[in-house]
């Protein structure tokens, strides 16, 4: 089980170093891509571990998402920047992740936050949303995770104070790419076309028509 509450110190500085690498300022290329959909949340994501605190709805809920990604140049460390939102009824998700180019140390790094659906996309998009989880994806090694955690069982909430300086740095990452890859107009515009295109209802067929009684 991964300790995603308190990581050790060798594990933080895992994570620190990874995330003093993202490039602030990065040079990208032409490429980008933007998608978007719809999708059922029929059971729980695996890659939700011990210390996650975000929602998921069970049932025949949706949710809907929309992707961003950009390709960094050939010079930099890493390959390409993903961003991805997703909504349903009851939370807001973003997730960052950075993928390597040449993965000799680790694989990617990815940071999640969360916020209740019970304000608007855009209205979320507007602060900075504190990380709640950094994912560091290790070659031939398990990935180290750091995430705020609650206290189980009525228990204490575990002290994550040494922690913060993480949090802080992740948070200020992922508000630097919502500018950089142009999410704040992009995310609301791309969400309500797929609710405009899921909300469409399908073409009833046409009755068929009653043959007319020929006169006598």
């Amino acid at each position: 089980m991964l300790n995603v509450c308190t990581p050790s110190p060798e594990d933080q500085q895992q994570l620190a170093s990874a995330l003093s690498r993202i490039p602030k300022q990065p040079l990208f290329t032409q490429d980008f891509e933007v998608d978007r959909g719809r999708s059922i949340l029929d059971q729980k994501p695996t890659f939700l571990q011990q210390g996650d605190t975000a929602q998921v709805t069970a049932g025949t809920a949706t949710a809907t998402w929309v992707r961003v990604r950009r390709e960094f140049s050939v010079q930099a460390m890493f390959s390409t920047v993903q961003y991805s939102f997703s909504q349903d009824a009851k939370s807001m998700d973003e997730t960052l992740v950075f993928r390597v180019r040449d993965p000799k140390e680790f694989l990617e790094l990815a940071i999640e936050d969360n916020a209740s659906s019970v304000t608007t996309a855009a209205a979320m998009l507007s602060t900075n949303t504190p990380a709640r989880r950094i994912r560091l994806e290790r070659f031939g090694k398990s990935s180290v995770v750091l995430a705020r955690c609650q206290g189980l069982e009525n228990g204490p909430v575990p002290d994550q104070s040494a922690y913060e300086p993480l949090f802080q740095s992740a948070t200020a990452i992922v508000a630097n790419y919502r500018d950089l890859l142009g999410t704040r107009q992009t995310i609301p515009d791309e969400l309500n076309r797929t609710n405009l295109l899921g909300g469409a209802k399908a073409a009833s067929k046409p009755k068929a028509k009653k043959p007319v009684a020929a006169a006598p």
